[in-house]
């Protein structure tokens, strides 16, 4: 009885493996502190696969990301509408697009702005995919300015809040 259990979560565990493998449903975004250029570098990554599906959704059923510079600059505008960051005691901050690219499995998008001085946190909005997925995850670390913070969107989050505790 306890083999066929096993070889029950086996079969199980193999027949599910394609289908996550096809559908992350989620997404990293590292913010920088770039302290050589004074900016706040912002780098995007989707998986490949979960932007194919959303640009028939977000735009045109024959969309194609892989192929297309006019699809993959749609979707990158997208991703710079749907994200946004603020210091904690001021108003947004106008994020530049940098560019974007395909490398291998993952879509990039770059965005960068001058860091405000004396920034003592940020306010995130990361909705990317979030507004056709009620199911994906958006994780944002932010880096070079004390500890890595970390925020997660799921579910129905708009915003989070980050403080830093470098005394910058």
């Amino acid at each position: 009885m306890k083999r066929l259990f096993l070889l029950i979560l086996m079969v199980a565990g193999v027949l599910a493996t394609p289908v996550s493998a096809h559908r992350q449903r989620a997404a990293l975004t590292k913010i920088l502190f770039n302290e050589r250029t004074g900016n706040i570098e912002v780098m995007h990554r989707f998986y490949l696969h979960d932007t194919e599906h959303a640009v028939k959704i977000l735009f045109d059923k024959n969309a194609d990301i892989r192929n297309s510079a006019e699809t993959q600059e749609l979707f990158a505008n997208y991703v710079d509408w749907r994200f946004a960051i603020k210091p904690l005691d001021g108003p947004e901050l106008k994020l530049k697009s940098v560019g974007f690219e395909i490398e291998r499995i993952y879509f990039w998008v770059y965005q960068e702005v001058k860091a405000p001085d004396n920034i003592k946190g940020l306010t995130i909005i990361d909705n990317a995919l979030r507004d056709i997925w009620t199911d994906q995850i958006n994780t944002v670390n932010v880096e070079g300015r004390g500890d890595i913070r970390t925020a997660t969107f799921s579910g129905d989050v708009e915003a989070l809040s980050v403080q830093f505790d470098d005394g910058k």
